[in-house]
């Protein structure tokens, strides 16, 4: 199977445990304000590549990557979802650590055929790397252009799956950098078992340039990066949320009144 490759990241650190292979996939859905990708959202740009080209690659460098393994992004990598089950299921046959980054949003629970490929991806997946754009219906579809049904509802599928997860919000001014639905977004995921890590983002506008060689407006030039100090705040009104979420939880399975 061939899939369309937007670029190939050699030395990734951030993008699941220790240092990756970082595939970055053509095709996006999403059209999120803040993307600072917006060249991977066409399905048909990128290179053709094959699951055993880039293992090829990654052989080539697997000493580097004894602690880590490979990560498939996007763009949303989802849109290729056959593509990457082949990659996936050839890197585990070999041991190497796999995790997709995603944000989910082309999850239909109500297709048995849909699931069942991704039933099969999930065989093959060790993490999930999980970007919710937005705790608020009516915001995440202001924010991204897309429905937040499919996101909650693939979190749901993860977690009866008891796939481990890392969670990733990106905080930005004005729109996400809320207290109210930081601390919601606290209490959702403290509603689920299978959540590893949370890394929150601060916003930045590094995207610009390529927003103008494509010759695109950036929506949010207005908007100022979100200083490191405010997203270490944001996150803690976030484990807030998700501690008080738990200990609800757990008062109730005790009958506590």
């Amino acid at each position: 199977m061939i899939g369309r490759i937007h670029s190939i990241e050699s030395f990734g650190t951030v993008d699941g445990p220790g240092i990756r292979m970082v595939v970055f996939l053509s095709g996006c859905p999403m059209r999120c304000l803040y993307c600072h990708n917006p060249d991977t959202w066409d399905p048909k740009g990128g290179t053709p590549m094959t699951a055993e080209q880039i293992l090829a690659q990654y052989r080539s460098a697997a000493h580097f990557y004894r602690r880590g393994g490979i990560t498939v992004t996007g763009g949303e990598p989802l849109m290729q979802i056959g593509f990457v089950t082949e990659l996936f299921e050839a890197a585990r046959k070999e041991g190497i650590h796999t995790c997709l980054d995603t944000s989910g949003i082309t999850f239909n629970p109500d297709s048995p055929g849909l699931k069942k490929k991704f039933d099969r991806l999930m065989a093959s997946t060790c993490l999930v790397l999980l970007d919710i754009k937005h705790i608020d219906p009516a915001e995440h579809q202001k924010l991204c252009g897309q429905s937040q049904k499919p996101v909650l509802a693939f979190a749901t599928y993860l977690e009866e799956k008891k796939v481990p997860v890392w969670i990733r919000h990106v905080v930005v001014p004005g729109i996400t950098d809320n207290d109210q639905y930081l601390y919601q977004l606290g209490l959702y995921l403290g509603t689920l078992t299978n959540i590893k890590a949370l890394d929150v983002l601060p916003y930045h506008d590094l995207g610009k340039p390529k927003y103008e060689a494509l010759g695109m407006d950036y929506p949010l030039k207005d908007t100022p990066p979100l200083d490191k100090e405010r997203a270490v705040r944001a996150r803690g009104i976030i484990l807030r949320g998700m501690r008080e979420s738990r200990k609800k939880l757990l008062d109730n399975s005790s009958g506590r009144c």
